[in-house]
C-alpha cells in the first residue's frame, strides 16, 4: 500500500477507512498515586477492563469497514531494521537523559540486545530501574540520590489517545509538539513510524508540522472541516504561534487548504482540547458543550497577496462555519439534551468527544445517555461503546483515534 493512498483525510466525517490506535498496555499498570499528576491522569484505571473496552471499540470500527493499525505493532516492525533501531535508541537516550548517566552503557547494552517487540514495549511501557543489572561500582551518585524514582525511561500511559501526537490533513501529516513533557515521546515514535514503516512508503508525504518545533500543537485541537478548510482550537495545549506556523505550512504547501478557522476556548484542563467540547457529526452538524458556548472566540486566517497571514475576527461560530463550508444550514447541537446539569455531568465523561465514522454516524460512550438521545433526535446515528475505564484518562472515542484515510464526501 503506497503512502499517497494511505494518507487522505479531506473531512472530519468522510467514511473512516483506516485508523491508528494504541491498545492500552503495561504502561497503565505503572501508574501509581504518587505519579498520577506528572503522567496526566486523575485516577488509576483497571487495565483488563480497559483493554476489553478498547477491543470492542476497535471491533466497532472494523465492523464498519475500517482498517485498524496499532502503534506497538508498527513500532516493532521498524525496529527490525538495525539502523532504525540504533537511531531511535540514540535519540531516546538523549531525550530521556540516559546519555548523561554513568550507568548509560549498561542501559544502552540492555536496549540494544532486546528483540523488536520487547524494545517496542520498553519504549511505550518504560524501563524500570530494577530491569538493569550492573556492578555496584558502576553506579553514579544520581542513582543513590534519586533512588526513589523508579524509571530510567518513563511509561507513556496517554498513548492510547492517539489523536494528539499527529493529524493527517489532506495527504500530508502534522507530527505535533506536545505541551507536556509526559507526552513528547509519543510524537517522536510517530515520526519514526511515519518515516520508516513500509505501509507509509517513505518520506514523500508533506509534513505540515514537526515535533521538534517549540510551540505546542496537539491533534485534539485540529478538525478537518473540508478539503479546503481546517478548524484549529487555541487551547491550554495549542498555542497561537503554533497555529500560525501550521497555517503558513498548509498555505505554502500543496494541501488544498485555503482557510484556517481558529476557535479559542477557555484555557482550562477540563477543556484541554477543542474536541473535548466541540466535534463534527455530519456535513452540516456539530455538537458543542453548552457550558463554553458563550466563551469562545472565532477568527479566520487566509494567506494574503503578500504571503502573510490575514486574520479576521468572526461574529459567531455558526456564521463562520457556514461561510467556510459554503452552506447556510449549519446546525450546532448542545450536549446533555439542553439541561445544564446533565450537560456538565456528561461532559466529564466526554459526551462531545464523538468520532464520526461516516457522514451522520458517530461513535460515542454509551454512558452519555441524554446526549446520545439528543443526537438521535437530530438525525445522527449513534454507535455506542463501553467506556467505564477508558474514560478515566479523560478522553473519548475521537481522542482514542488518529484517522489515516477517509472516503470522499459524496
Amino acid at each position: 500500500m503506497s503512502r499517497q493512498l494511505l494518507y487522505n483525510v479531506q473531512s472530519e466525517v468522510g467514511k473512516l477507512e483506516a485508523v491508528l490506535l494504541h491498545r492500552p498496555g503495561k504502561e497503565l499498570e505503572r501508574l501509581t498515586p504518587r505519579y498520577l499528576e506528572e503522567l496526566l491522569f486523575d485516577d488509576i484505571p483497571w487495565l483488563g477492563k480497559m483493554q476489553e473496552e478498547h477491543d470492542l471499540f476497535a471491533n466497532a470500527l472494523r465492523d464498519r469497514g475500517c482498517e485498524v493499525y496499532y502503534y506497538d505493532q508498527l513500532l516493532a516492525d521498524i525496529l527490525k531494521d538495525d539502523q532504525v533501531k540504533n537511531e531511535l535508541i540514540s535519540e531516546m537516550a538523549g531525550f530521556t537523559g540516559i546519555s548523561r548517566l554513568k550507568e548509560r552503557e549498561a542501559i544502552l547494552d540492555y536496549l540494544y540486545t532486546r528483540d523488536p517487540a520487547s524494545l517496542a514495549d520498553i519504549f511505550i511501557a518504560g524501563l524500570h530501574k530494577n530491569e538493569i543489572h550492573y556492578k555496584e561500582e558502576s553506579r553514579s551518585l544520581s542513582y543513590y540520590i534519586t533512588d526513589d524514582y523508579p524509571f530510567y525511561i518513563n511509561p507513556i500511559p496517554n498513548l492510547y489517545f492517539t489523536r494528539d501526537p499527529g493529524a493527517v490533513i489532506g495527504q500530508g501529516i502534522s507530527i505535533n509538539s506536545m505541551k507536556t513533557v509526559a507526552r513528547n515521546r509519543e510524537t517522536m515514535i510517530l515520526s519514526y513510524i511515519n518515516r520508516y514503516h513500509h505501509a507509509f512508503g517513505g518520506t514523500d508525504a508533506p509534513l505540515w508540522y514537526d515535533y521538534n518545533n517549540s510551540d505546542s500543537l496537539e491533534g485534539g485541537d485540529i478538525l478537518v472541516l473540508s478539503d479546503k478548510a481546517v478548524a484549529v482550537g487555541c487551547s491550554a495545549r495549542t498555542s497561537p504561534e503554533a497555529i500560525e506556523r501550521l497555517a503558513e505550512n498548509l498555505f505554502k504547501g500543496e494541501s488544498g487548504i485555503e482557510k484556517v478557522l481558529v476557535i479559542q476556548i477557555p484555557f482550562k484542563r477540563a477543556y484541554m482540547h477543542l474536541d473535548t467540547v466541540f466535534t463534527m457529526l455530519d456535513v452540516n452538524k456539530f455538537t458543542i458543550f453548552p457550558g463554553i458556548a458563550d466563551d469562545i472566540k472565532v477568527f479566520s486566517m487566509v494567506s494574503s497577496s503578500t504571503g502573510r497571514l490575514k486574520i479576521t475576527p468572526e461574529k459567531n461560530l455558526v456564521q463562520a462555519l457556514n461561510a467556510v463550508l459554503h452552506r447556510d444550514d449549519v446546525k450546532i447541537i448542545s450536549s446533555g439534551g439542553g439541561d445544564k446539569i446533565t450537560a456538565a455531568r456528561e461532559q466529564w465523561n466526554d459526551s462531545t468527544n464523538t468520532l464520526a465514522i461516516a457522514p451522520g454516524v458517530v461513535v460515542t460512550y454509551g454512558r452519555n445517555q441524554a446526549t446520545n438521545e439528543t443526537l438521535r433526535q437530530n438525525g445522527v446515528e449513534v454507535v455506542e461503546i463501553e467506556g467505564s475505564e477508558l474514560v478515566r484518562g479523560r478522553g473519548g472515542p475521537r481522542c482514542m483515534s488518529m484517522p489515516l484515510r477517509r472516503g470522499a464526501i459524496q
